[in-house]
């Protein structure tokens, strides 16, 4: 009986973790298709009772008042597209050579490179605004693709770095040890062999690594303007002069969370063998 009742009680806790967690999601989707008297109307509408589109058209609505709006939803997706992916892939491709080094390589002071690279990530953002303004303002990069990217890579790179080696750890040296004996070099055998049999937790941390990109809005909204604004940034700035437009911000909502969720749903296989395997371990 007490086996049941321990039984029944983690599964308790385990649901009342899961609707903690999806319920403002699930309340997102539904404003994002209700109208606004129907949010207002008390009792409550959990389930609405009229469903609209129309929220989600005025996002992409070139007519109108709407016009300028629309216009900077579709620019503010691509500079958030094109700044995740390429902020993703420049770091995979560094943190994944240089987390390796530090986990194969021994050389003088690796430790303490690591121990520095992770202490930095203590250091509130907002104490290195004013600094790395005047950095991007100085070379010319401000609100710029390329400025936002290196931006990124500085919270972003570290995280790849740490994660890889984690994994990268729990290989067997051997394996590598083996094809260089037949002929590989260090490069040859990281190729051929251990980022091969590292694909779960590449996958896992590729995904990290994008969704701390794409979510990402202080920094965006500190070092742009108009050319490099993201969707997070665009989002916080649909109001009008009687308040926000909370059924538009759902509607853009629901679309800003779309790429992580999909990216979660094709590679959730390789994601949830990374995490078992050790994928983010300290």
């Amino acid at each position: 009986m007490s086996a049941w009742f321990r039984k029944l009680f983690l599964y308790l806790i385990v649901f009342v973790i899961v609707i903690w967690t999806i319920a403002p999601f699930l309340w997102l989707i539904i404003s994002s298709f209700s109208y606004k008297i129907d949010l207002l109307s008390v009792p409550l509408q959990w389930i609405p009772r009229r469903i609209t589109f129309e929220n989600y058209q005025q996002l992409f609505s070139y007519k109108g008042s709407l016009n300028v709006n629309a216009a900077l939803f579709t620019k503010s997706t691509m500079n958030s597209m094109i700044i995740a992916f390429a902020t993703t892939l420049v770091a995979m491709f560094l943190g994944v050579l240089a987390a390796y080094a530090l986990a194969r390589v021994k050389f003088r002071g690796s430790n303490i490179y690591m121990g520095t690279m992770m202490g930095a990530q203590m250091i509130p953002p907002i104490a290195i605004v004013i600094p790395l303004y005047v950095i991007l303002r100085n070379l010319d990069i401000y609100d710029t693709h390329l400025g936002l990217i290196l931006v990124y890579l500085s919270f972003v790179l570290p995280l790849v770095i740490w994660l890889m080696r984690s994994y990268f750890a729990t290989i067997p040296a051997e394996l590598e040890e083996a094809a260089r004996i037949d002929g590989c070099t260090r490069l040859q055998a990281l190729v051929k062999i251990v980022l091969p049999l590292s694909g779960p937790g590449l996958v896992s941390v590729l995904i990290f690594a994008f969704i701390a990109s794409w979510n990402e809005y202080l920094y965006a909204f500190i070092y742009t303007n108009v050319d490099a604004k993201t969707l997070p940034v665009l989002i916080g700035e649909f109001s009008t002069k009687l308040g926000l437009e909370y059924l538009k911000i759902a509607a853009a909502g629901v679309i800003a969370s779309l790429p992580p969720i999909i990216l979660a749903l094709i590679f959730q296989k390789y994601l949830i063998k990374g995490l078992t395997a050790g994928a983010v371990k300290g």
